[in-house]
């Protein structure tokens, strides 16, 4: 498990925070309550970051930062001192955030402020800007912050760089730039991304004020204009990482079934109809096999419900896992699965739903009351493919419906 270390002096408060932290985080916490105590636990323990006060018994002017930061620790700044001068200059050194100690709501703050770093390290992302010094401000201020970080000097080198990694979630753009500049960039980002797949942070001085508005008019979700602070540039980024996260929850919670996690029939239809008509004009095979689970209601009746949703997330767990990334596997209803195997041989798409259905028939899910349960599966396949998705989809159902009456836990296909 990860750690925090609370140093702080005052002992209610560093055991409150210490508390509250422990109760809502997923973290070990430990309390120093001096920079003697915190330098035995930088040495006995690697910190996930370090929650600091400036004024220690043995250290009153804030050495307990430099220590930190010497030593590859992430830390913020919990301070009594509200003087703005003083502020700002421990904001020029490399901590994450400088809260000042005002009542329950700062370690409130203090609680989403650390949720949010844990979530960053989830999240590329890609800085574009031809000063090789602004590029290494923001990719220290960026990993800081947790965030992975890719690094390149103008718009050409970020199309090449997107087009090989598709998992970056925000794009850092400055607007003049050789090559290609950040307006086209962020043009040419919009005719392969969509705002909910990967945002665009404008970064510029340009003293133009026309220049926010084209930027955004054209597909950019925030415009920051330079020269910023440390904390507009946090919050800005991670306001524009936490927006896009809240719509993959909402999207996902659309598409996927709610028992299983497996994707559900209207994403199967609309995410395959896409796919369908492509493989026509690509000429690419692919198989759709129809999956029942065989006596499904005897073993609701005779275990119970809960035994059945257990024996339904077994078969989605083994379709999951059986099953090649691009592919789409789907709960149609309670017992039923639909799955499609894309870019494949009819030899080869039989061979992955034999082993599927041997992995089933040699799996064991114990029910509610500890008994061993073994249960099959039906599944019907179509392999050549018909004028449309949804005569494919009812070509693998009569070949499901077959394989039922010819005695379950087989194959059939057409």
């Amino acid at each position: 498990m990860e750690r925090i270390l609370v140093v702080e002096d005052n002992k209610t408060l560093a055991k409150l925070i210490a508390k509250k932290l422990s109760a809502e985080l997923d973290f070990e916490v430990d309390v120093a309550y001096k920079l003697s105590e915190a330098k035995l636990f930088f040495k006995r323990y690697k910190y996930f970051l370090a929650l600091v006060d400036l004024n220690l018994p043995d250290a009153p002017n804030g050495e307990i930062v430099d220590y930190a930061l010497e030593h590859k620790n992430h830390v913020i700044v919990l301070s009594a001192n509200i003087d703005k001068d003083f502020r700002n200059d421990m904001l020029k050194k490399n901590i994450i955030d400088y809260i000042n100690k005002s009542g329950i709501n700062d370690v409130n703050y203090i609680i989403q402020m650390i949720t949010r770093l844990h979530k960053n390290q989830n999240h590329k992302i890609l800085v574009v800007d031809d000063s090789i010094v602004f590029r290494k401000q923001m990719q220290s201020m960026l990993e800081n912050m947790f965030y992975k970080v890719i690094t390149v000097a103008h718009g050409e080198e970020a199309l090449n760089i997107l087009s090989t990694t598709p998992d970056i979630s925000l794009v850092l753009t400055d607007y003049h730039m050789p090559v290609i500049n950040g307006l086209e960039l962020t043009k040419e980002i919009r005719k392969i991304y969509n705002k909910n797949d990967l945002s665009v942070i404008v970064i510029s001085g340009d003293d133009d004020s026309e220049t926010t508005a084209l930027f955004l008019k054209n597909g950019a979700n925030d415009y920051i204009k330079k020269p910023f602070s440390k904390e507009e540039f946090s919050c800005r980024v991670n306001n524009s990482i936490e927006a896009l996260e809240n719509i993959h929850a909402i999207t996902n919670h659309a598409n996927r079934d709610f028992l299983t996690g497996l994707y559900n029939k209207n994403y199967f239809l609309n995410n395959m109809q896409i796919y369908f008509e492509k493989a026509t004009n690509e000429n690419e095979n692919f198989a759709i096999a129809m999956i029942d689970i065989d006596y499904f209601k005897k073993i609701n009746d005779t275990y119970g419900h809960e035994t059945g949703d257990k024996v339904i997330n077994s078969v989605a767990d083994i379709l999951r896992a059986s099953t090649n990334q691009n592919d789409v596997v789907s709960r149609f209803d309670a017992e039923e699965f639909c799955v499609a195997v894309k870019n494949v041989t009819a030899e080869n798409a039989l061979k992955i739903f034999e082993r599927l259905r041997e992995k089933v028939q040699n799996s064991v899910t114990i029910s509610e009351k500890g008994e061993e349960i073994r249960f099959t599966i039906s599944i019907g396949v179509a392999i050549n493919r018909e004028d449309t998705l949804d005569e494919s989809i009812n070509q693998a159902d009569m070949m499901l419906y077959s394989a039922k009456q010819n005695g379950r836990n087989q194959i059939v296909h057409n």
